[in-house]
């Protein structure tokens, strides 16, 4: 199988990058599994980036999953991250639209082969994001980005998993994210 993992926060020692990102790359090492790395923190984003983004568009396409990996900072995921959808999963080659009246129209996604899988983190615990915030993060990306690329289908949410207050919980806590990111990662390499 071929995975593609994009890792979109700056600090390597952070439990996205130390933790989650390295449990995602050796798991699929350790299963003989071809993958490629998009590193949003350590590619230049200076423009032009015509050529990065291209290099990325061929990489998405190349892959038959994809691992998404960004902490959520002010309700979104990374500035680059969020410009990776941006720039990458344009019309055209992500979705377009098909219209159905002049005023109105549906987006067709292009991706719709892929299998995607997303970790986030949270400084936030739980309860308030979830009820007060109605879990804004989670929906705006599964329903305002993937759906548009990868069509509707309740893998979607389901393999879009949260990890809260990751800055304050214990690390017994925090083996038990990276177990969780490792079963799903060896499910995936079965399932193939």
């Amino acid at each position: 199988m071929k995975n593609l993992i994009i890792i979109g926060h700056p600090d390597k020692s952070s439990f996205c990058y130390n933790g989650i990102f390295l449990a995602i790359k050796n798991t699929l090492e350790k299963n003989k599994q071809e993958t490629k790395i998009i590193d949003l923190y350590r590619d230049s984003f200076t423009r032009p980036r015509e050529e990065l983004i291209s290099k990325y568009k061929e990489m998405v396409t190349w892959s038959e999953s994809i691992y998404i990996i960004s902490p959520v900072w002010w309700f979104r995921l990374t500035p680059r991250m969020e410009i990776f959808f941006d720039e990458v999963f344009t019309p055209g080659y992500a979705y377009e639209f098909i219209n159905i009246t002049k005023l109105y129209a549906y987006p067709k996604p292009l991706l719709k082969s892929k299998k995607v899988r997303t970790y986030v983190t949270h400084g936030a615990p739980a309860i308030p994001v979830i009820t007060l915030y109605l879990n804004s993060v989670k929906l705006r990306l599964v329903m305002g980005v993937y759906t548009f690329v990868f069509g509707w289908r309740y893998s979607l949410f389901s393999k879009t998993k949260q990890f809260w207050s990751v800055p304050f919980v214990s690390d017994k806590k925090r083996i038990k994210y990276i177990k969780s990111v490792v079963n799903d990662i060896e499910k995936d390499t079965k399932r193939g």
